[in-house]
């Protein structure tokens, strides 16, 4: 090979190449109506959500980190283990497990409170959400993230109980939150190594 050629070679293959997009990781934190109570798990809200970005030709990879019968204090205390390091966005829809188990609304808040507060240390985006009777809108202006009320009307839109969402239901109320969630997104979407 001539020398000339050799030379163009290797200014061709060592030359960085433009970086590319990393893809943005979304972490649903919650309760039985975050992991999909009642209906298969590709029909949850998580995996419905990862489909819809998709489809909207978001790079986008959606972890379901719901466990049935999660508290505030108890996903605190597994905040560090349900949020990877990478994460971009996280969905927190918490506090219908305390009110059941008579925990005072303030030591709930409270405990949302620092969730928020401690991915928003992180540098990660937050989007609070409230179901049904809960409203947390008052605490996500005090915490100033985006905020969502989960409320549908019974029967239709819910689970063999009569409580938890169906698929029908999540996929209703996802149409209503997709444009806070593109927001996030938009924010969020970066080169890879922050170039």
């Amino acid at each position: 090979m001539p020398v000339f050629a050799r030379l163009l070679f290797l200014v061709v293959v060592w030359l960085p190449l433009p970086a590319l997009a990393s893809p943005i990781h979304i972490v649903t934190l919650g309760d039985s109506a975050t992991s999909g109570w009642l209906v298969p798990r590709d029909k949850a809200y998580p995996a419905q959500l990862q489909r819809m970005l998709r489809a909207k030709g978001y790079d986008v990879v959606v972890k379901n980190a719901g466990i049935p019968g999660d508290t505030s204090a108890a996903a605190l205390k597994r905040l560090d283990l349900a949020v990877d390091p990478d994460t971009d966005v996280v969905l927190v829809e918490l506090g219908t497990n305390d009110l059941r188990a008579h925990v005072t609304r303030g030591k709930m808040e409270a405990n949302i409170g620092e969730i928020v507060n401690t991915l928003k240390k992180r540098g990660i985006a937050v989007l609070l959400i409230g179901l049904g009777s809960l409203d947390l809108s008052a605490l996500a202006r005090t915490l100033d993230v985006p905020y969502s009320q989960w409320r549908l009307p019974p029967h239709r839109y819910r689970a063999r109980d009569g409580a938890h969402f169906n698929a029908l239901g999540y996929r209703v109320l996802l149409a209503r939150t997709l444009p806070q969630i593109e927001t996030l997104i938009r924010a969020r979407q970066r080169p890879k190594n922050g170039m």
